[in-house]
């Protein structure tokens, strides 16, 4: 299984178009050793040849220019993509779709709450039937099975994760399970599996029972503490009450990651604020000490 982390960064990337916090103005003045990134989202193969895209941020023609292995091969018109499944309904995550109007339909796997969203507060589905339309494929959030034709030798387990739908959505303060999910992507003959979960605000049991069977991980990075955005004069809204889980402190995500043994750790979905982007930051080598990695984009994970 080869997994492509197409972007890596949180809602607006980084650098982001209007920030000059203390990250975003280093490195536009190449004064930080790090990385731009754009917004989250991977894609999953098995043959190379044919791939499963994660979320499609307003990034994503930037992200398949720069994937070789995705691009049109055959005829006219062509794509490596075969199916997308959705996550959730954030725009940060589903913005890209418009992006990808000029394809055949496209198959699209979601839950029926992120369908739902998708229809009424942000109708891109209803937008898109006038170009390519959308397949919609409805999936679980109970845990259980399924696979996707085209998308050979691999089977996916759906979970409900806790969290709020987004602001632009009729049922925003009516959460429903649905709304966000955490996929654990198993290859079948190999019996190799990846655990994605960009956003991840709280490890109910299931969660912390999902990472504990996996191979690899690829949670949630999006904040190091939980005032971070507050601090830095930028929200008054801590990382907990937006649905992210910060990496430091009692029950952050270095804490849960430390009670995972034999997986390989990554966090994905880094917010512009968050000092780990700094390469040399001291963050940096208490998560390198702790044994997790930082994804970037370009990233490629072979299991």
């Amino acid at each position: 299984m080869k997994i492509r982390v197409l972007g890596s960064g949180a809602g607006g990337g980084f650098p982001q178009w209007n920030c000059n916090c203390h990250n975003c103005r280093r490195l536009r003045h190449k004064e930080m050793n790090g990385k731009a990134r754009t917004q989250s989202s991977i894609a999953v193969s098995t043959d190379n040849l044919n791939w499963l895209l994660f979320n499609t941020s307003p990034d994503i023609r930037a992200q398949l220019e720069a994937f070789p292995a995705i691009q049109p091969k055959e005829g006219v018109r062509d794509t490596g993509i075969k199916a997308i499944m959705l996550i959730d309904s954030q725009i940060d995550h589903t913005t890209g779709l418009l992006m990808l109007r000029e394809g055949k339909p496209l198959d699209v796997y979601c839950t029926e709450m992120v369908k739902q969203d998708l229809t009424t507060g942000f109708p891109l589905f209803n937008m898109l039937a006038d170009y390519c339309t959308v397949n919609h494929h409805p999936i679980p959030y109970d845990g259980s099975s399924f696979t996707i034709p085209g998308i050979d030798d691999l089977r996916f387990y759906t979970q409900a994760l806790k969290s709020k739908a987004p602001p632009y959505s009729p049922h925003r303060h009516d959460p429903h399970d649905g709304d966000n999910i955490g996929v654990i992507i198993e290859q079948i003959s190999t019996g190799k599996k990846v655990f994605y979960s960009p956003g991840l605000g709280e490890i109910e049991p299931h969660v912390m029972a999902a990472m504990q069977t996996v191979d690899c991980l690829l949670v949630d990075g999006t904040f190091w503490t939980d005032d971070e955005m507050c601090t830095q004069n930028i929200s008054h809204k801590k990382a907990r009450e937006i649905g992210h889980l910060p990496q430091s402190g009692e029950g952050g995500m270095i804490e849960v990651l430390n009670g995972v043994a034999k997986a390989r750790k990554i966090l994905i979905h880094i917010n512009n604020t968050n000092p780990i982007l700094d390469d040399d930051s001291e963050q940096r080598k208490i998560l390198d000490a702790a044994g997790i990695e930082v994804a970037y984009d370009g990233l490629e994970i072979d299991l």
